[in-house]
């Protein structure tokens, strides 16, 4: 039995996908397992041959990439084009992490023990990737743990299956040994069942997840069950805090990325801007008129800078949330509703802690600016959140910028840089109610291998009994 997945935009078919049930789950998982008993045993410079080669596929289907985020996700060929150049950086920063999976001899207090710190592969990991960056979070839900020596499951998004199972059509390429990349793809309503098979599956001995914070608490607490760790990136409500010595034009390009890139549909999304009230008015003006000139328009025609939202559901609540703003005195400073997919780069002033959008994910491109008094109040305001995934603060003092930065709660922040910036080899994650764990580089290959202790006596044992 298949599923459908629609263009957002047309209503036509974008794909067609298998709808595998819960009791599909045993098979695949059981092929997992075989596949990690095979990759495991092979050497970190083997291991490092296939992941390149895995990279150079995937970067070779960027034309087919591009055709199934426009037609699943609605979005712009320079986001797919991105999604393409980033996941293959991830797969070749995997490579390079074979080599890096290393323990240490630790002193002992006992006569002749050596003893280690042995990093080992876990067995089969289950990733489970969202729509919103198709490609590249389906990689990174499976790039480290394939590096450790894991075999891997990639639970696809409902909502681009065809997208995501073309990362699996490039990997298998690669020379893997069989069964070591697996996917699934379901029908939205079969989700919830298909995902507990998997989690609960006593060959899967780890999870990550990136997408909503209420589904990963959902993940957490099945995961709990077994004791399975789980790796959880999640929501965000990302500020972008704006002090009175900022370059002004500096803040306004960054801003407006952060924003409305991907039409505000990721993670790191700036989602609030706090700005101190002595260059509020000027830094609005500025911002505003720049929105102003973002174009929306049909992701395949590839003449705008933004594309559609991924569905109607998500026009409509930002509907919601900026009608709310405004019936409790926000001002509209650029932008507006929509009554389609195509929704315009929307900038609100005056928003206060009243309005829905001060505290709730927009996940759409609307983004509120938020008056403090001074760089205290400001610090205040950006920790009046339950997420705490990235941020930026701008300054023309470094130092200061540094100070207010470690003040921030959030997992990622960044002093004169956008919200949204991502590179393979750094630490991703956040804190609160954005999630808990690291994907990249050398925090990843904590979260994807086994610290076991091992020793070994030589010499004679002495004992008390």
């Amino acid at each position: 039995m298949n599923f459908e997945r629609l263009n957002p935009l047309t209503g036509d078919v974008a794909s067609t996908a298998v709808a595998m049930q819960a009791s599909d789950i045993a098979a695949v998982t059981e092929t997992a397992q075989k596949g990690f008993e095979a990759w495991s045993e092979m050497g970190p410079n083997a291991r490092r041959t296939v992941l390149l080669k895995a990279a150079d596929a995937l970067a070779a289907r960027q034309a087919d990439f591009i055709d199934a985020m426009a037609n699943e996700i609605g979005a712009t060929a320079g986001w797919a084009g991105f999604n393409v150049m980033l996941a293959t950086s991830m797969l070749r920063e995997a490579a390079s992490l074979t080599t890096q999976i290393s323990g240490e001899v630790i002193p002992s207090d006992k006569p002749g023990c050596l003893a280690m710190a042995v990093r080992q592969p876990v067995g089969v990991i289950l990733g489970i990737a969202p729509w919103n960056a198709p490609i590249i979070l389906g990689v990174r839900a499976i790039s480290t743990a394939l590096a450790c020596g894991n075999a891997v499951i990639l639970k696809c998004s409902e909502i681009c299956p065809r997208t995501h199972s073309l990362i699996i059509e490039a990997l298998a390429e690669a020379g893997f040994p069989e069964g070591t990349v697996n996917y699934v793809t379901n029908a939205p309503a079969d989700a919830g069942e298909v995902v507990g098979a998997l989690i609960d599956a006593p060959q899967v001995k780890r999870i990550n997840f990136t997408g909503s914070t209420d589904v990963g608490r959902i993940i957490a607490k099945r995961a709990a069950e077994h004791l399975k760790p789980c790796l959880l990136e999640l929501g965000g409500k990302a500020p972008f805090v704006v002090l009175e010595d900022a370059d002004l034009d500096e803040a306004v390009k960054a801003a407006s990325f952060g924003a409305y890139m991907n039409q505000g549909q990721i993670c790191m999304s700036t989602e609030r801007l706090v700005v101190v009230e002595s260059v509020a008015e000027a830094f609005a003006a500025k911002l505003a008129a720049k929105v102003s000139k973002m174009e929306t328009g049909d992701p395949r025609e590839n003449n705008t800078p933004l594309g559609a939202v991924v569905d109607l559901k998500t026009a409509h609540k930002v509907n919601e949330l900026i009608d709310d703003a405004v019936s409790k005195g926000a001002s509209i400073l650029a932008g507006g509703k929509a009554d389609s997919v195509l929704m315009p780069a929307t900038l609100l002033g005056n928003v206060t802690k009243e309005m829905r959008i001060y505290s709730e994910e927009s996940f759409g491109p609307v983004c509120a600016m938020i008056i403090a008094k001074d760089e205290a109040d400001a610090i205040r305001i950006a920790n009046d959140s339950e997420y705490g995934l990235s941020a930026s603060v701008f300054t023309q003092n470094t130092a200061r910028g540094l100070k207010v930065a470690k003040q921030i709660h959030s997992g990622i922040c960044h002093v004169n840089g956008a919200t949204v910036h991502d590179e393979a080899q750094m630490p991703f994650g956040g804190v609160g109610a954005s999630g808990y764990g690291r994907f990249g580089g050398q925090a990843g290959i904590d979260q994807f291998s086994e610290l076991r202790w091992i020793t070994m006596e030589t010499e004679p044992g002495h004992y008390p009994i």
